[in-house]
């Protein structure tokens, strides 16, 4: 075999589509492009929402209340996930992290919450407690302190 003996594969290169050629071509007439309208033209892209000059939904449903911009979000952990640290184990953001119970972003407080029994003698110091689980986290020797 020598180099210009070389050839594709058979099936493996197609011819170009050559649209608008004529009737002949099988791709004449309307080129592909269905029939008329906006569609069938060059540039036919519209803007996301346009709905042919009647004004768009996004438009015509009234806006409804406010977002708070002062808003804390906060991961929230049940008591018995905590199981997974050891007893007697401080639990902070950071021990929650490592033992993969809390994930990103970092700025997010830390609340935990009362499902569940607690692990005995936990040290806990987190954002918020609910007073469902700051009762049975003293219920079972551990001391709970809030943080920023």
């Amino acid at each position: 075999m020598s180099l210009h003996q070389l050839k594709p594969a058979p099936g493996s290169r197609h011819r170009r589509k050559r649209i608008g050629r004529g009737p002949g071509s099988g791709h004449g007439k309307t080129a592909c492009a269905g029939n008329k309208g906006q569609r069938s033209r060059t540039g036919d892209r519209l803007l996301r929402g346009f709905e042919g000059g009647q004004m768009p939904l996004h438009r015509r449903v009234p806006k409804r209340g406010f977002t708070n911009i002062f808003r804390r979000e906060y991961h929230v952990v049940n008591l018995e996930s905590l199981h997974r640290l050891s007893n007697g184990s401080e639990v902070t953001p950071e021990s929650l992290r490592d033992a993969g119970l809390i994930g990103s972003p970092a700025s997010w407080g830390v609340k935990i919450l009362g499902d569940g029994e607690a692990p005995a003698g936990l040290k806990v110091r987190v954002h918020k407690v609910s007073r469902p689980a700051r009762e049975k986290i003293e219920r079972a020797g551990g001391t709970i302190e809030l943080i920023g």
